[in-house]
């Protein structure tokens, strides 16, 4: 595990990880967190999501099995996802620990909310925003031994927004607007895929301009934006925990500020761009013409044309370790 953690504070971990006790043939037994009671386990996977594999239940499986505890593994699939949630829910678990797409841990964490369980969601997604605001790491097998061996409960705050299609929280970033356009072109970069990259540039260059947004922040008169981004504390450096979120506008005049301000979101922290105002809000409300393009937790969705974004300060409970956040090209 040691050969993997990389950051100085999960290295920390790793090696208190090898000061475990020792059973009775003289091998080292991994002990359970004592910041919390975990007795009885839930883990949920879909071996289908982005960098799960095929043979994630069986490695799960036999990573369960070092601790002293009872745990479930349950394969998910999309006909049975209700149905088996519901279940995993019902048994009400210590910990229910997920291994699925970001849009999967999103809908677990919401609906265990702040009275559930305490959820662990492990880097299996595509963009894994969550569990690396989390764990600091996008290897799941070692954000598992973290979380059971280093695990403490974390309040996680986040944001709801609503429109007429219904409700979609979010626990690290919403991108709304144009902006939402060049998420998957800095994905594509981050993985290496530069032609992808320059297909997705250019497709977000084309749609800027073509429609902006109306916002109101906290109830004070709406002002025009090209994109507005909301940023919850778990991973934001601006706002303190209780503030609510970071909002930030993006307002490039023209093309040329437009593409300045995509090569800082491609490349570096897109908040020193100058076209960028920050605060910290509770609630908001945003309006265009057209349905608005967005992007949150990192799966990109199309709201309609009017929606109200409201501040949630303990959304759900998570099973992490007190690990120093170092998130600063997070989003």
């Amino acid at each position: 595990m040691t050969d993997i953690l990389t950051d100085p504070a999960t290295e920390q971990l790793a090696a208190a990880h090898d000061q475990s006790r020792n059973g009775p043939d003289g091998q080292s037994i991994p002990t359970l967190t004592s910041h919390v009671a975990l007795k009885r386990l839930i883990m949920l996977i879909n071996p289908l999501s982005g960098s799960v594999g095929p043979r994630a239940v069986e490695e799960a499986t036999a990573i369960l099995a070092d601790y002293e505890c009872e745990s479930t593994v349950v394969e998910l699939d999309n006909d049975g996802f209700d149905a088996r949630l519901d279940a995993a829910l019902a048994a009400k678990p210590d910990a229910l620990i997920v291994l699925a797409g970001d849009g999967t841990a999103r809908t677990v964490a919401s609906r265990a909310g702040p009275h559930g369980p305490l959820v662990a969601p492990l880097p299996g997604g595509t963009m894994n925003m969550l569990p690396k605001a989390l764990y600091d790491t996008t290897d799941w097998k070692v954000a598992l031994r973290l979380a059971l061996e280093h695990g403490t409960v974390r309040n996680i705050g986040g944001g709801e927004i609503s429109d007429a299609d219904g409700r979609h929280t979010f626990y690290c970033a919403a991108i709304l607007g144009s902006a939402a356009l060049w998420a998957p072109a800095r994905e594509a970069m981050r993985t290496g895929r530069l032609k992808l990259a320059w297909i997705y540039a250019r497709r977000a260059l084309r749609r800027a301009f073509t429609g902006r947004l109306r916002y109101a922040l906290d109830g004070f008169a709406g002002r025009q934006t090209e994109a507005l981004v909301l940023i919850s504390p778990t991973i934001s450096r601006a706002v303190d925990e209780d503030a609510g979120l970071e909002a930030a506008a993006m307002n490039p005049a023209d093309t040329g500020q437009a593409v300045r301000l995509a090569v800082h979101a491609l490349f570096t922290d897109w908040r020193q761009d100058p076209s960028v105002r920050t605060t910290a809000i509770r609630t908001a409300s945003v309006r265009a013409r057209s349905r608005i393009p967005a992007v949150i937790d990192g799966e990109p969705i199309l709201l309609r044309h009017e929606a109200r974004v409201r501040f949630l300060p303990r959304a759900f409970r998570a099973l992490a370790p007190d690990l120093p956040v170092a998130l600063e090209d997070t989003v």
